[in-house]
């Protein structure tokens, strides 16, 4: 399977963006898709994840409220919808995956920058 982030960008404090990852290769093999973070000078970490049959979104304390994670399953395709966007949202963002057979993301795309100016 293979991931590949876009939508990243510079906006303004208050504004929104959408990411987007396509997944191609044999998706139906995944558990679970996620979207992860790292700003600079820290670690990276898991904002938002879903299951692959779109159910269960889960979100980080940081953003809850203020993203949405989304599945268009006939697509293959990956979204987070970010909102009110802070100047602490700034950092790379990834998309990534957990195949059903391991407990963890394997697979990963390249990240995209998202800065949020104040």
């Amino acid at each position: 399977v293979q991931l590949q982030a876009s939508g990243g960008g510079l906006v303004q404090a208050g504004d929104s963006l959408r990411l987007s990852c396509a997944a191609s290769g044999r998706p139906y093999t995944l558990y679970a898709v996620g979207w992860f973070r790292q700003a600079p000078g820290k670690e990276r970490e898991l904002i938002a994840s879903i299951s692959w049959s779109a159910r269960n979104p889960s979100y980080a304390d940081s953003v809850k409220g203020r993203f949405t994670i989304s599945r268009d399953i006939a697509k293959d395709m990956l979204y987070l919808q970010m909102n009110s966007l802070k100047p602490e949202d700034t950092a790379v963002y990834y998309c990534a995956a957990r195949p059903s057979s391991i407990n963890r993301y394997t697979i990963w795309g390249h990240g995209t920058l998202v800065t949020v100016s104040s």
